[in-house]
């Protein structure tokens, strides 16, 4: 199975919640790295050279516009977040359908090396992280690839969707704007005219939950078209990283657009949720007339979850032993006011606890868990709620 091969060991679920902190960001890089070889990458001294597939097969430049295509040109967006939603979500698309990388997004003045890879003690040399566009490998009758999808790769069809998928190996370090509008450019010489990204948001999920489908459009006149979804509008708060600034500059150029946000566990967002991306995948299949098998990701997000199940076990274990987390003290019920009837206050000390919780858990998101437990204890979770929440209102 792909997801044990791109992240050995995962099935083991003990190994894996004791290693929580680092899974997110090991995910992302094995599966790029997968992704590339996958696409036509081929290593070359220390640098990674782009083979044109498409190119390959037919003798011409497939990256030219084609303009013969009238009917809705779909862009799809994807970089490295929260829950790992959106690569998994559009990576797992991309490999169904076929997919080969065309072309690059070359921005180096975007990027920086923030970390090297070390293998058996010896470091890698850097690169700068790739910004890759990849379209059909089906040839048209022209000898081009149209990037009208007309076929597709096992367990998936297609059904004449037009379709350049764009995912980015890491976020730009700086300049988010111009390089935004620099994608925008170059997927609009392919008669790009909507643009969709997926996000993570999380919440109160718990996993053995199915998670929800938020969105946000460019436009009051797209709401209808969450509604058509059955996907829920953000009524406030953020979208971060690209997965927001691009639907931002589209919207500056009048190209409708929408992000697509799959709820994730707040206690474990730092974890790749592959039932959150099959969630916005079948939102964005619904709206293009895609059909895309997700036993994959089905099967990768049953292991995710009893890990999920296993690792809240245990947190609930370490509180219910007198100790929250990272050594904070529970109050003793006797040492807390507790509010009767037309008495909705806390004493002074509760207070003060409670804020010192949120001001730890806005440091440290994985300790919103011992905030959680103790607002329901002290019965005033209701009042914090929307506080605690927007803890995680900025979607990624």
């Amino acid at each position: 199975m792909v997801f044990r091969a791109v992240f050995p060991g995962f099935e083991d679920s003990a190994s894996a919640s004791r290693n929580c902190a680092g899974l997110k960001s090991r995910w992302e890089r094995l599966w790029i790295r997968r992704f590339r070889i996958v696409c036509g990458f081929r290593a070359h001294g220390h640098t990674a050279i782009m083979e044109d597939v498409s190119t390959r097969r037919t003798g011409q430049d497939s990256s030219m516009p084609n303009n013969a295509d009238k009917r809705t040109s779909w862009l799809l967006a994807a970089w490295p977040g929260m829950g790992s939603v959106a690569v998994l979500g559009a990576g797992h698309l991309a490999q169904q359908l076929g997919f080969d990388v065309v072309a690059e997004l070359e921005r180096p003045e975007h990027f920086d090396i923030q970390a090297v890879d070390v293998v058996k003690g010896v470091i890698e040399t850097p690169r700068l992280p790739k910004s890759m566009f990849l379209r059909p490998s089906i040839v048209s009758a022209g000898g081009a690839a149209s990037g009208v999808v007309t076929g597709a790769g096992s367990g998936a069809r297609a059904g004449g969707a037009n379709l350049t998928i764009f995912i980015g190996e890491a976020q730009p370090a700086q300049g988010a704007w111009a390089f935004a509008r620099a994608l925008l450019d170059r997927a609009q010489e392919w008669g790009v005219d909507r643009v969709v990204t997926f996000a993570s948001m999380a919440s109160q999920l718990m996993p053995d939950q199915e998670p929800r489908v938020h969105g946000a459009v460019t436009s009051k006149e797209m709401v209808d078209e969450l509604e058509r979804l059955e996907v829920s509008p953000l009524e406030g708060g953020q979208i971060g990283g690209m997965n927001g600034v691009l639907l931002g500059a589209a919207a500056e150029r009048g190209i409708p657009g929408l992000c697509l946000m799959g709820e994730i566990p707040f206690f474990a967002a730092a974890i790749a949720n592959p039932k959150a991306a099959r969630a916005a995948l079948e939102a964005f299949c619904l709206m293009t007339g895609l059909e895309v098998n997700m036993d994959e990701l089905n099967e990768q997000g049953r292991i995710v979850d009893q890990t999920l199940t296993e690792l809240l076990e245990r947190m609930q274990r370490q509180e219910e032993e007198g100790e929250g987390e990272e050594g904070f003290p529970i109050i003793p019920e006797s040492e807390i006011h507790s509010p009767g009837e037309g008495d909705e206050k806390l004493d002074e000390a509760a207070r003060e606890h409670i804020e010192r919780l949120f001001k730890d858990a806005e440091e440290h998101r994985s300790r919103a868990v011992h905030l959680k437990r103790e607002l329901d204890r002290l019965g005033v979770f209701k009042e914090y709620e929307n506080r605690f929440l927007d803890l995680f209102k900025r979607a990624e």
